[in-house]
């Protein structure tokens, strides 16, 4: 009898030790996850500008500034003081504009998604000057098909003229509510709707106008399709 009781004991002892073993490695486990999601929710807090906007018309906004950068040469730093946003190639008459002669042009706004290719993605809300208002005032050669963005860093990309056209693509100097930050390339970043995050040409400063289809920009030289489309890669 006393040999049962012992046994029984024992084997209540091992199941009290395995129980409680697992709930604190339950309690870890979750305590450890809680932590990562608190940590993700942190950085993105910080990635918040000042007096940016996080909510429009009930939606959520995700901050304009990405969780990394990934320029090619790092963050540049434009004087608007010096500034020239140059409309060049097959134009009939080439023009310039200052920072301010952009801004002076009628604004539109557009709740618009950047898709990176790294896999993550940020509704914004972008506030700038329709592509085609500045291509027009230099007048577009019949033979122009491509316009290709010239950035402060050496960046190059292309979009198709008639995509520009038929998305009435922004050039943007706003986000979320502020001035468009160094970081998503201030003074001016191509909003480039439905096309991934290496057509969103930042510090843009020269617009080209070219009959090269073909063209191939920084990344696409590298082996990125051209296309760009959202899905198709």
């Amino acid at each position: 009898m006393r040999r049962y009781i012992y046994l029984a004991a024992v084997v209540t002892v091992i199941v009290l030790v395995f129980y409680f073993g697992s709930m604190n490695d339950w309690f870890s486990i979750n305590n450890n996850n809680n932590a990562s999601v608190d940590s993700v929710t942190e950085a993105t807090e910080n990635r918040y500008k000042e007096m940016e906007i996080r909510e429009y018309n009930g939606i959520r906004l995700d901050p304009s500034v990405g969780p990394r950068d990934n320029s090619i040469s790092g963050i540049q730093q434009v004087d608007v003081n010096d500034y020239q946003l140059k409309v060049t190639g097959l134009v009939n008459n080439p023009v310039t504009f200052s920072y301010d002669q952009v801004l002076e042009k009628e604004s539109f706004e557009r709740l618009i998604i950047l898709y990176c290719v790294e896999g993550w993605n940020a509704r914004v809300l972008w506030k700038g000057v329709r592509i085609m208002d500045l291509i027009d005032d230099a007048g577009i050669s019949e033979d122009a098909k491509v316009v290709i963005f010239h950035c402060a860093d050496g960046y190059t990309t292309s979009i198709p003229l008639e995509t520009i056209e038929n998305k009435d693509m922004l050039l943007a100097y706003s986000s979320n509510g502020i001035t468009l930050p160094e970081s998503m390339g201030f003074p001016f970043i191509v909003v480039a709707e439905e096309k991934l995050g290496y057509k969103w040409a930042r510090w843009v400063n020269e617009i080209e106008l070219s009959n090269d289809v073909q063209y191939k920009g920084y990344w696409e030289n590298l082996g990125y399709p051209n296309d760009a489309n959202i899905g198709n890669n």
